[in-house]
């Protein structure tokens, strides 16, 4: 349970203000048929968090835990500063006409946008901490469908009205705190 809720609260507040938010507040924009953009996020989030957890467990189970401590301790320090760093979405990265519907387009684009993003990395991460491969795939993609399906049904209103620095340096704290505890030796790497 643990592995879920750290997964969920992380990814809500790192996604705040990250480029596949600032990408769902386009889609919604521009197509406005929210419940396949929806459902197009969830899958892709799915799909793609499922890989990185996979990694991260894998990545745990070939390196040795002292090893693993740092690692991971590192990691999560490092993905402190990154959150700091706010996200835009690029101009090559626009939103093309649904050539295969809003679904598929959300679904591709999303699984795209979201490689080597901070919440697939953390989503590696924290699968690499946390011996619950389903409990933190399940709460990285709950933690990006609380994010984003607000992003999606309220617009861009909702995204500018919210404290994006004091959600990014809550985050930070988070990954912060649990950087310097994994670095103390707090909780078990597997």
């Amino acid at each position: 349970m643990e592995a879920f809720l750290i997964s969920t609260g992380v990814v809500a507040l790192a996604e705040i203000g990250d480029k596949t938010q600032l990408l769902a507040l386009v889609l919604a924009a521009k197509y406005r048929k929210p419940v396949p953009i929806i459902l197009g996020i969830l899958v892709a989030t799915l799909l793609n968090h499922a890989l990185a957890g996979a990694v991260g467990a894998w990545l745990a189970s070939v390196i040795g835990p002292g090893t693993m401590r740092w690692i991971l301790g590192v990691s999560f320090i490092a993905m402190a500063a990154w959150i700091l760093v706010p996200d835009k979405l690029d101009e090559d990265e626009e939103v093309k006409p649904p050539r295969f519907g809003v679904f598929v387009t959300t679904l591709l684009v999303f699984f795209v946008v979201e490689m080597g993003d901070k919440t697939q990395i953390a989503t590696v991460a924290l699968a690499a901490k946390y011996a619950s491969l389903v409990g933190v795939v399940a709460g990285t993609t709950l933690g990006m469908m609380i994010a984003n399906v607000p992003a999606v049904l309220l617009g861009e209103v909702a995204a500018r009205k919210l404290p994006m620095k004091l959600v990014h340096g809550i985050a930070a704290a988070i990954f912060l705190v649990l950087g310097v505890a994994v670095l103390l030796g707090a909780g078990s790497l597997g």
